[in-house]
């Protein structure tokens, strides 16, 4: 019974970091838009979300033939740059300029480089979980608060779905998002967030996940993501897997859950894009930019986690995007017509 609580406490931490990323990128909305980090020329062409889906699928072959090819430390790399990357492009945004250095005719935010920096060493010298969701919660905001003002409503919502499809194909069809997961899953990069069912609980002394635990995974470091719930896998947000085929521990039993960082991002897309293009239904809240879509893509986020973590502690994984994209979609949906708008302003077309 004990271990059921911890389990169901594990999942509402997942909650919680999931609102986390998504009050983050709220947050970022402005910022980024004053500054300059809109993505797209425009935002209301939905070819972009078709030219992003093909980058996926290049980025996924390319990430398994390093796995085929034992280059793993390339995907160590590439996950650890764009880590300090994209901690960077948010922490420009958030930490004032008290100190700048000038450089190619800008002025360089000392401060945000160098939190920048300490996150890459973090991820390098010390991954354990609170490093690696640390990193995760701050990449998953920035990176969806770029996407939500890049993409408008109408391909934000292709976007989704077109994930969604392919999150399914990858895991129930193909399987080849598990090969994926099980080529990173000792890599300790934030491509995943690792939810400990005990504060004891060390994702580094637990070692390899396929060997320590269930080996269940998350989903791709671009986001194409399938929950997971189980054992240390420091690989991808999310890899279909049965709990039992790797140990005999029940799925309460578990040391930690995993969830993919690109199950947390892709629905919080269109929570930003409805907070950014959509002008009904304006919540005031101080520091973020919120309204009654935006705010109902949030809760059908959630009751889409909540629905996946329930079939995930039954005692396997499964891909996270339908029900997550799917509750982000239908939530964003039901808010915009309260707010107002037509079925037809709501789809953006």
């Amino acid at each position: 019974m004990e271990q059921r609580h911890r389990a169901y406490a594990a999942v509402a931490a997942t909650v919680g970091i999931f609102l986390l990323v998504q009050v983050g990128a709220l947050a970022l909305v402005e910022p980024f838009q004053s500054a300059g980090y809109q993505a797209t020329e425009d935002p209301g062409d939905t070819t972009n979300s078709f030219a992003y889906l093909g980058a996926i699928l290049v980025a996924t072959v390319v990430m398994l033939a390093a796995i085929k090819f034992d280059a793993r430390w390339f995907i160590r790399g590439l996950i650890v740059f764009t880590s300090g990357l994209l901690s960077w492009y948010v922490l420009n945004v958030v930490v004032p300029p008290v100190v700048t250095v000038p450089a190619g005719g800008a002025a360089v935010n000392v401060l945000a480089v160098a939190g920048a920096a300490a996150i890459v060493v973090g991820l390098l010298v010390h991954p354990e979980w609170y490093v690696i969701d640390a990193a995760g919660i701050i990449m998953g905001a920035g990176a969806a608060g770029i996407f939500g003002i890049s993409f408008g409503i109408l391909p934000a919502i292709v976007l989704l779905t077109a994930l969604a499809v392919y999150d399914a194909i990858s895991v129930y069809g193909t399987e080849h998002m598990l090969t994926l997961a099980e080529g990173v899953m000792d890599l300790n990069v934030p491509i995943m967030f690792v939810v400990p069912t005990s504060l004891p609980y060390s994702f580094l002394d637990a070692g390899d996940g396929a060997d320590s635990t269930d080996g269940e995974g998350a989903d791709d470091p671009e986001g194409t993501a399938d929950a997971a719930a189980a054992a240390p896998n420091g690989g991808e947000p999310a890899a279909d897997g049965d709990a039992d085929s790797v140990t005999d521990e029940g799925p309460m039993e578990r040391d930690a859950l995993f969830i993919g960082l690109g199950d947390a991002v892709m629905p919080t897309i269109i929570v930003a894009s409805a907070a950014f293009f959509v002008d009904a239904g304006t919540i005031e809240v101080p520091g973020i930019a919120l309204n009654l879509a935006a705010l109902s893509a949030m809760v059908g986020t959630t009751l889409g986690l909540l629905a996946l973590m329930t079939m995930v502690l039954k005692g396997r994984a499964h891909a996270g995007l339908p029900l997550l994209n799917g509750g982000a979609i239908g939530g964003y949906l039901v808010g915009a017509m309260a707010s107002g708008l037509t079925l037809v302003q709501a789809l953006g077309l």
